[in-house]
């Protein structure tokens, strides 16, 4: 499986949806912001207003697409959609909370019936990431946690760890002689 095009480039996931604050397993079922998402959005667009991106590519599923149009209004850009951002099937699990078998999944050894394995998602992350990095930038890809989980692997880090809902995350990949990239949140990245 190819790897991470080396280019840098921001990741968004996006806002909260009623499901993220029940603590749910959103997977491909096409949940809408909620009206603390569309405010997350909002405000992570006034942050990324500031920001030299260029093109922003995002997934289709409702609650990433409203995210990238309100990004993509801040910076007076077109938005592209991109079938292979779009969240993981999580098959059976979706609509239940969020359990244990989440880890199992990842390492895995276990894969919800109907569902995506880790491995597959991956693959697929690879490729929309890069598909999103041959257009103009720097790209911003707005996305999905379990996405982004698979992205963190492919990136040299560790998986399983859940990503705030719309934080403007800049990815770098490795200097000469690392192995994996640094994720700097866009507060910090505009102190740098």
């Amino acid at each position: 499986m190819p790897g991470l095009t080396p280019t840098t480039f921001w990741f968004l996931r996006h806002g909260e949806t009623d499901w993220n604050a029940q603590g749910l397993s959103q997977g491909r079922t096409d949940i809408p912001l909620n009206q603390v998402g569309f405010a997350q959005a909002r405000r992570a667009a006034r942050t990324l207003a500031d920001l030299p991106i260029r093109t922003i590519v995002a997934s289709p599923l409702l609650r990433a697409r409203r995210t990238a149009e309100i990004a993509a209004e801040a910076l007076g850009l077109p938005l592209s959609l991109d079938p292979d951002l779009q969240e993981v099937n999580f098959g059976e699990q979706e609509g239940l909370p969020m359990g244990d078998w989440y880890d199992d999944w990842i390492a895995g050894t276990y894969t919800p019936k109907g569902a995506e394995t880790f491995a597959e998602l991956r693959a697929r992350t690879v490729r929309g990431i890069n598909n999103a990095l041959a257009h103009p930038g720097p790209v911003l890809v707005v996305a999905h946690g379990a996405l982004f989980r698979a992205l963190r692997m492919e990136a040299g880090l560790e998986a399983n760890v859940r990503t705030p809902n719309a934080l403007p995350l800049l990815m770098d990949p490795p200097k000469p002689g690392e192995g994996a990239w640094t994720i700097t949140p866009a507060v910090l990245a505009a102190e740098a």
